[in-house]
């Protein structure tokens, strides 16, 4: 009775392998970039701090969607509405509630991104937080750092096998390592040209735009190769 070969996973004479890691890293121009916007009021009466928080969370979304198409995402998070308390005698009481409303812009216009964030800063009672740059999930950037790491486990190979005096036969395992992106959409850290400011009302003519240098992003990818090679020369 007959039974297949049991497989060799470091070859053998006559099939050597050799195995090698390819890696790739480029730095590449952002796509888009996030903001944070937090919007705040506060008053001694609770509907009326409500009421004052309202129109300016109304006037913040207005202002972000009239960008149009540069937007990609608008997003409401967290909204509280906080009483103030302070001991009056014996017992408590309310002196003031806060409200507060947070808000996700994310923009692929840095022009835009730029007048916009002035804009925002200019408004009253508004925090402003980033930019986070960023790529998307689909980026090319993404699929040309894996082509490159797959490039150079080749050439790698291809080098071993030369200074062997053999060249390379076949592929056997093409590994992934899952580590394409070092700076993922989850938002590299901001680059320090805008982080948290919050204004008064300015005068009529607004605020200039700000002049925002995206920081270029870091693209990793690695792979493990497994290939034979025909038998060495030694």
């Amino acid at each position: 009775m007959t039974q297949d070969a049991t497989p060799q996973p470091y070859g053998t004479p006559d099939v050597p392998r050799v195995a090698v890691r390819g890696e790739a890293h480029l730095d590449v121009d952002p796509e888009i970039a996030r903001i944070g916007i937090t919007v705040t009021a506060r008053g001694t009466d609770r509907r009326a701090a409500l009421e004052d928080l309202t129109r300016r969370n109304n006037t913040v979304l207005d202002l972000v969607k009239s960008y149009g198409e540069p937007v990609e995402k608008l997003e409401t998070g967290a909204f509280s509405i906080t009483p103030e308390l302070t001991r009056h005698g014996r017992g408590e009481r309310v002196r003031a509630y806060h409200g507060r409303v947070h808000i996700t812009a994310e923009l692929n216009d840095f022009t835009a991104l730029g007048e916009l964030t002035s804009r925002l800063a200019d408004l009253e009672l508004t925090e402003i937080d980033g930019p986070w740059w960023a790529l998307r999930p689909t980026s090319p950037a993404h699929g040309e750092a894996r082509r490159q790491a797959v490039l150079e486990a080749v050439q790698r190979a291809r080098e071993y096998a030369h200074a062997l005096g053999a060249d390379l036969a076949a592929l056997v395992e093409l590994a992934d390592l899952g580590a394409e992106n070092a700076t993922p959409v989850a938002m590299a850290a901001p680059a320090g040209m805008l982080r948290s400011m919050t204004y008064g009302a300015q005068d009529d003519a607004g605020a200039p735009p700000l002049d925002l240098e995206p920081q270029r992003q870091s693209v990793h990818a690695q792979v493990n190769a497994r290939f034979t090679m025909t038998p060495p020369v030694l």
